[in-house]
């Protein structure tokens, strides 16, 4: 038997195309997920906490859902904020193919479904939603916030949630060493034994930290 996990690029078990609903946006909505995905059975309870405690994301401009698996974040955002263009990123090319099935039914066109490699260069991110693939290791995940965080615009949040047992704290120390000029981190929330941690990139000149939670 095949051995996947979330973030293979190519899975090999069997595809398994199940339906389940789940509610975003104060909807109930029907989505498709798949084994060899993240959470392929219900919307995890990380994610439950993070759209619960982040607020809209900006109206408009390029959004980033880091690690999207079937896609409940990118398709939160996009109904959220259907002037903006979300980027659901992930290596898995089994939850990118769910990503766009899903989009296409809730009539969301404003969702592009790419590996991190395909989001052009150029684009300039006015947030960050994250429900990051902390399995892939601290290395691995270091180096994903590394590339992505900097591609905040000035102004604008990333939001990522992480289980406290699985290294939130020791998260929160690195990416407060790490994005240390121009930049803030802090605990926004904590729930169900989650963290919230936001990184704000300031502006010039530089703003405080802003607390909407």
């Amino acid at each position: 038997m095949p051995s996947d996990h979330y973030f293979t690029a190519s899975p090999a078990s069997p595809e398994s195309l199940r339906r389940i609903r789940v509610r975003l946006l104060d909807r109930d909505v029907e989505v498709t997920t798949a084994s060899g995905v993240f959470s392929p059975d219900r919307l995890d309870a990380g994610t439950q906490v993070l759209l619960a405690n982040t607020p809209a994301p900006p109206p408009g401009g390029d959004l980033l859902d880091l690690g999207c698996g079937w896609g409940p974040i990118s398709l939160w955002m996009a109904m959220e904020s259907p002037h903006a263009t979300v980027w659901a990123v992930d290596v898995n090319e089994r939850a990118l193919d769910l990503v766009r099935r899903n989009a296409q039914a809730l009539g969301l066109d404003n969702v592009q479904a790419v590996t991190p490699d395909d989001v052009p260069d150029d684009i300039t991110l006015r947030g960050i939603r994250s429900n990051p693939p902390i399995r892939v290791g601290k290395n691995e995940l270091h180096s994903m916030l590394e590339r992505w965080i900097p591609r905040l615009g000035e102004r604008s949040d990333g939001w990522f949630v992480v289980k406290r047992d699985l290294g939130s704290d020791s998260l929160q120390r690195w990416l407060d060493a790490t994005f240390d000029d121009g930049y803030s981190v802090h605990r926004a929330a904590t729930a169900k034994g989650y963290r919230v941690l936001k990184v704000r990139r300031h502006g010039s000149p530089a703003t405080g930290t802003v607390r909407t939670i």
